[in-house]
């Protein structure tokens, strides 16, 4: 299957990760409680990185879908793809309130109103724009992550193999256990310890849900170009 073409260095989607959720860890435990705001706030180092691997998957997404409308590509993989990019724009977007925190300029009045915190985004302004996209991206991610890999292993006819082109690869699975650790783990520590591992253990899952899409679309090019042009 076209998924086992697309190998990941172990460094990337193993290394990297863990010693992405080594240091925030260690930062929770050695930041003193008054200096975790900053650390987690709008515009602060967290939110900061969660954008960059946003930022970074757009360019990755639109050169995929340069390469899918060059080649015999199926019109349903052109639409996946741009659904990847736009979901990047969208998120990436939002973190970073549109410029706002790069930028720092004042929110309007008559938006100020209707957003939550006062900021230019949308995800601020209802749940439909924040809670609901964030529901889709964390299914994505069990299923691509975790699901699909353990179904490929055990009950591979259960997966058509019309969509071997888009399914994640199976080196992505410990991303999307980090990214579901972070939040499970969080709360067997607050439910059982009565400490929590991290001071926001939802902005940390979100920080590899974004890893888990832009090496996401890195491992597609991967297999884009081993894969025969002619072949859907």
């Amino acid at each position: 299957m076209l998924h086992a073409l697309s190998k990941l260095p172990l460094w990337l989607v193993v290394g990297l990760p863990l010693a992405l959720w080594a240091g925030q860890l260690t930062l929770d435990i050695v930041t003193p409680a008054m200096e975790k705001a900053t650390l987690y706030s709008e515009g602060g180092p967290h939110e900061t990185l969660q954008a960059i691997l946003l930022f970074l998957a757009i360019p990755v997404g639109l050169y995929l879908l340069r390469t899918a409308f060059r080649t015999a590509r199926p019109f349903w993989y052109k639409i996946w793809i741009i659904l990847a990019i736009l979901g990047c724009v969208y998120v990436g977007g939002e973190e970073v309130s549109w410029g706002q925190w790069i930028f720092h300029w004042d929110t309007p009045e008559n938006w100020a109103v209707i957003n939550d915190q006062k900021e230019t985004n949308l995800h601020n302004t209802s749940a439909w724009l924040d809670q609901k996209p964030r529901l889709i991206l964390e299914l994505g991610v069990i299923f691509g992550g975790l699901v699909f890999p353990l179904l490929r292993r055990y009950r591979p006819g259960l997966l058509p193999a019309k969509f071997a082109a888009i399914y994640p690869a199976d080196r992505l699975c410990f991303i999307a256990f980090l990214a579901e650790f972070s939040k499970w783990g969080d709360a067997f520590f607050k439910n059982v310890m009565h400490q929590p591992l991290f001071e926001r253990a939802s902005e940390v899952q979100e920080l590899y849900f974004f890893l888990f899409v832009l090496l996401y679309l890195v491992s597609l090019t991967v297999a884009d170009k081993l894969r025969p042009s002619h072949q859907s």
